[in-house]
């Protein structure tokens, strides 16, 4: 079993059946909890599990794949009265969930694109070079996430076609441009300080990075490429808690 499958498998006993066992069978002892949603450690995770409500379920949008590090993108129904946008990223070693990130984000139901937050292509094309899709999009996170060097954006992304997830941004350069605008107004500039985590598959690649949007902030960022260009783009970002169940950080 490869490590997208033991963590589909694990994620649907979990999350799925919310099979408090599932933890005996899938979680590490060392289990680490970046989550504010639970304390460390697989006994926090298995009482988590058990005091899921009747209703609650996950739906699955899409999963990336990259060595230990496994990344799921989809929506929980039931953690409260809002559907909840997450990405969750698990580390697997010797065959068990060795560690947890996740960030979290309410459901916006009308969008500046009218694209939902989730939908969209659901599966890392395979004939994508997933190598040259991580180098694009880890200089563009350098040139233009990180310098913010805007001169340089459309070496990057693609200016035909640019499909749009974040609720506020309409598609397009222009879109981006836009909403960009709108968010400096209210104070809300972006700043990406530092880059976490990168997982590639394909044509996806994810970014997890630490900064601040008006206040402290995680940014996880999708991106799909296609012929050299970004094409598409899924976000959450989640303010990052003044306090947690646990002493790892949420990075």
């Amino acid at each position: 079993m490869n490590n997208k499958q033991l963590v589909l498998e694990a994620a649907g006993e979990l999350f799925g059946k919310k099979d408090p066992s599932a933890v005996d069978r899938w979680v590490s002892p060392d289990y680490k909890q970046h989550s504010a949603l639970a304390a460390n450690g697989p006994e926090a995770l298995r009482t988590l599990v058990a005091s899921l409500p009747d209703g609650f379920h996950y739906e699955l949008a899409r999963v990336v794949a990259d060595g230990d590090l496994v990344a799921l993108h989809g929506t929980y129904h039931g953690f409260g009265p809002t559907p909840l946008v997450a990405f969750d990223l698990f580390r697997v070693e010797d065959g068990k969930l060795a560690e947890h990130w996740d960030a979290l984000t309410p459901v916006v139901p009308e969008t500046a694109s009218g694209r939902s937050q989730t939908d969209g292509p659901t599966e890392p094309d395979a004939a994508a070079g997933t190598e040259a899709s991580r180098a694009l999009v880890v200089d563009f996170a350098r040139r233009i996430l990180q310098d913010a060097d805007y001169s340089v954006l459309t070496d990057y992304i693609s200016t035909e076609t640019y499909h749009q997830h974040n609720p506020e941004a309409a598609d397009g350069l222009d879109g981006f441009g836009a909403a960009a605008a709108r968010w400096a107004e209210a104070g809300k500039n972006l700043v990406y300080k530092t880059i976490h985590r990168v997982v590639a598959e394909g044509d996806l690649v994810l970014l997890q990075s630490e900064g601040e949007f008006g206040e402290p902030v995680a940014y996880w960022d999708l991106f799909r490429v296609q012929d050299g260009k970004i094409v598409e783009h899924w976000d959450v970002i989640a303010p990052i808690p003044g306090e947690l169940p646990h002493d790892n950080g949420v990075f």
